[in-house]
Formats: C-alpha cells, sequence, structure tokens
C-alpha cells in the first residue's frame, strides 16, 4: 500500500551490494567519529537528545525510552522526511540506512522514509557489524608491494601516475590528508580519526578485490600518518612485502620538496621545524630556521635531509626483500612508463 513503506532488514554483503544512497542516523559527533565512507548524515537524535533517551532507557526501561524520543524528535520529524527524500535524490529511490546497533533509530528513519514510499534496507547490526567487516578485513592476506624511496624521491606522484596505468594502488597518504612527516600537514584539508582511516582504508582494499587487481602498491610508511595509524595487521603485512626502492638525485629531491613545500607561511614551516628540533639537533635546527627566515628553501631542505634520510634508511634496513631502481631525470609519467617496460610493475598482476 503506498505510503506504508517498505522497509527490509538485511544483512551486511545484501545491504553493500544494494542500490541506494547510505544514511547514518546516528548523532554528528558519532558519524565524525567514523562511519560508512560515502554516507549521508541524517541525525535522528542530537547528541545530547541521544544522552537523555540513553539514560532514560537504563533508569525506566525500553518504552519509557520510547516515548522519550517520539517527543524529542517529533518536532523535526517533517524536516527528517524531507532529508531523506532529498538523499535519495528523487521520489520512491531506494535508500540504506543504519545506526549504532541497527535498533530504533535506523528502523524509525526507516519507517519514516517508506511514508514517502522509498524502499529503506536496514543494515542488521548497524556500524558495529560494519566495523567488524573492516577490522577483520586487515587480517586476510594481501598481495601487497611497497614503494620506497627517501624524502623527497616522489613516490606519491609515481603512485598516482601508476593507478592511472592500470595498477592497483591504495594511497595511504592521501587517505589520511597528511605527506608523512612534521610538515605532512601542510596545505591539505583535516585529518580523518583513525577510525574512519580504518574505514576509508577498508573500502579500497575491497574495491581492488571486487575488481580482481592481484598485486596492491603502497608507499612505504610508519605505522603513524599524521595522526592516522595504520591497522597493525596490515601494517605488519607491509613490512614483509617486497620493496622496490626509486632513487633520485639530491638535487632532484631538494627541488621537489622546495616546490611542494615553499609555497606555505614562513610561520608555518618554522612551527613544523621546531616540532622536530630534538631529532634535528641544535645545530641543524639553527640552520633550518635561518634558512626560512630567509627564505633559502633550498638550504632549509638540505639542513634536514639528514635526519629524514637516516630515518628512512633505518626503515629500510627491516625489508626482507628489495630491489632498487634510478628515476634519475625522468618526471612522474616517464618514470612510470620505466617501470612498466622493465616489468618492475605489472598492472593488475601480482609480482
Amino acid at each position: 500500500m503506498s505510503g506504508m513503506g517498505n522497509s527490509t532488514l538485511t544483512g551486511l554483503e545484501s545491504f553493500r551490494t544494494a542500490k541506494g544512497t547510505i544514511v547514518d542516523v546516528r548523532t554528528a559527533s558519532e558519524y565524525a567519529q567514523g562511519h560508512w565512507p560515502g554516507a549521508v548524515n541524517i541525525p535522528l537524535f542530537t547528541d545530547e537528545q541521544r544522552h537523555q533517551v540513553g539514560l532514560n532507557y537504563k533508569q525506566e526501561g525500553r518504552l519509557k525510552a520510547i516515548q522519550l524520543g517520539l517527543k524529542l524528535c517529533g518536532p523535526a520529524l517533517a524536516d527528517l522526511s524531507v532529508a531523506l527524500s532529498t538523499a535519495a535524490a528523487g521520489p520512491a529511490n531506494p535508500l540504506r540506512i543504519y545506526c549504532w546497533r541497527g535498533g530504533m533509530r535506523s528502523n524509525s528513519m526507516g519507517w519514516l522514509a517508506g511514508l514517502s514510499d522509498h524502499p529503506v534496507m536496514v543494515l542488521e547490526g548497524g556500524y558495529k557489524t560494519y566495523r567488524r567487516w573492516v577490522l577483520d578485513l586487515f587480517d586476510q592476506p594481501w598481495p601487497l608491494r611497497v614503494l620506497g624511496g627517501r624524502t623527497g624521491t616522489g613516490k606519491t606522484d609515481l603512485l598516482q601516475e601508476l593507478h592511472q596505468q592500470g595498477v592497483g594502488v591504495i594511497d595511504l597518504e592521501g587517505l589520511a590528508s597528511h605527506r608523512g612527516s612534521s610538515f605532512g600537514n601542510l596545505g591539505l584539508p583535516p585529518q580523518p580519526t583513525s577510525e574512519h582511516y580504518e574505514n576509508r582504508l577498508a573500502e579500497c582494499l575491497e574495491a581492488l578485490r571486487q575488481q580482481g587487481v592481484q598485486g596492491i602498491w603502497v608507499e612505504a610508511e610508519s605505522i603513524q600518518v599524521g595522526r592516522c595509524r595504520i591497522p597493525k595487521g596490515f601494517f605488519d603485512q607491509m613490512q614483509r612485502s617486497p620493496v622496490l626502492e626509486i632513487q633520485r638525485s639530491d638535487r632532484e629531491r631538494v627541488e621537489r620538496l622546495v616546490e611542494v613545500y615553499s609555497c606555505h607561511e614562513q610561520a608555518e614551516l618554522r612551527e613544523a621545524t621546531e616540532r622536530i628540533q630534538k631529532r634535528l639537533g641544535p645545530q641543524r635546527t639553527r640552520q633550518a630556521l635561518e634558512a626560512i627566515d630567509s627564505k633559502n628553501w633550498a638550504a632549509a631542505c638540505e639542513a634536514m635531509l639528514d635526519y629524514y634520510d637516516s630515518c628512512y634508511d633505518r626503515e629500510l634496513a627491516r625489508s626482507p626483500a628489495r630491489d632498487s631502481v634510478n628515476l634519475e631525470g625522468l618526471d612522474s609519467r616517464q618514470a612510470a612508463r620505466l617501470l612498466l617496460e622493465q616489468g618492475h610493475v605489472i598492472p593488475g598482476i601480482s609480482n
């Protein structure tokens, strides 16, 4: 019957493959902590309202909590209905809805969407089920290959070019909105939480698996990319995977670093340098700061390269298997073509 709703409780796999906008009906703070990538947030309650309902549930039971919830969200039902239809991008288009456990919030919003004739899937077990799937994914074996190279060798640009050439690639720094050093956040949007970083990474892995890509290239990283932490199971696999180290001249590396970082404010560059002054030591810190003050960007980079090179070399020494290739004088497109022509990288096939 039209207007009576069509809501179906479904498992994760059916929910993943179904059509329709994914709607997260948890609070804004829950959503910010981590959510299904691409999901639209239409919260049934504010954080304070959720707290009140939860407290009422513990103190007076389920029925009283439901009645309080109805009282709190009642005035907003019309706006919520409009928001759901807007998210569906058209009348009678399907929606996929989840909350924390797949309980009252998602079912209530499913009922409301159904009143506007939207077919609705509600995720059984809610976001908790999704998070279990995410975390389990990192303990599965993945055919990883690691692209290594000292700071300024252009690893990220090369990975992006390889991706354009049909190679399976995951940009760990792009997912984290951070370049992985003290200067790594400059000019980039705010980082996600580690929880949401895991969600993003899981979706990338699943997408590559669905595409049938057997070899997956990632950049050599520390386990911490800014404030985002690479999941341990996945990081352990990176540590055991073969490394292809790319090499460039020091001149090229400095030129690349100057191009990336010289556009930022001197105050930002000073602050980033001061964060690592204990590791740089007093002499190199002074040289770097003086160079920044005088806008001698090349000298600033040179003052810090020894520190970053020694850090990278220690990490590389732990690799169980590694090869190297000199890409001096080549831009990213030429470098990618060389790696493909020489068989260092094979599109879609595990090396």
